[in-house]
């Protein structure tokens, strides 16, 4: 599996470790940056990086910034992403059981890198639930997706 990832100048640490500990555990990961502290603009990074799961050339992403909503602003704005911000991993779980998710978005500044940590790892290993109604539910979010989103070039 390919994971994007990409940050601000406060979701740096985070992203790193999370990207050590995927490397660890035999996933490719595709950083789109930040790579450093220093303050930046979230979009010049999250946008590529959503681009690339829309297109198909990262199977998922994860993105850290300072409270993980900045992230799930801008990846939900592109046709086919669907970002998720989970603070623990009851959220993680849900968020891949009944949405099927395919973005998950951290705050460093909210959750600690332990917690942040389980989170990538339930969210990485949650299946989307088959049961008809998750199914239907999931469908009618693609279905206004696709309706009111430009398709990814």
């Amino acid at each position: 599996m390919i994971i994007a990832m990409a940050n601000d100048h406060a979701g740096t640490q985070m992203k790193e470790e999370i990207k050590a500990y995927l490397i660890s555990q035999g996933y490719e990961v595709k950083d789109f940056g930040t790579y450093d502290d220093k303050s930046c603009d979230l979009s010049d990074f999250v946008y590529p990086a959503a681009l690339a799961v829309a297109r198909g050339e990262c199977d998922r992403g994860i993105f850290c910034d300072g409270v993980g909503y900045g992230s799930a602003l801008i990846a939900n704005k592109i046709n086919g992403c669907y970002a998720a911000v989970c603070q623990d991993p009851l959220c993680a779980k849900l968020a891949r059981e009944h949405t099927d998710s395919n973005i998950l978005c951290l705050g460093a500044k909210i959750i600690g890198g332990l917690m942040a940590m389980e989170v990538v790892k339930t969210w990485l290993t949650t299946s989307p639930l088959m049961e008809e109604k998750y199914r239907r539910r999931v469908q009618k979010v693609c279905e206004i997706n696709d309706k009111h989103c430009v398709p990814v070039k």
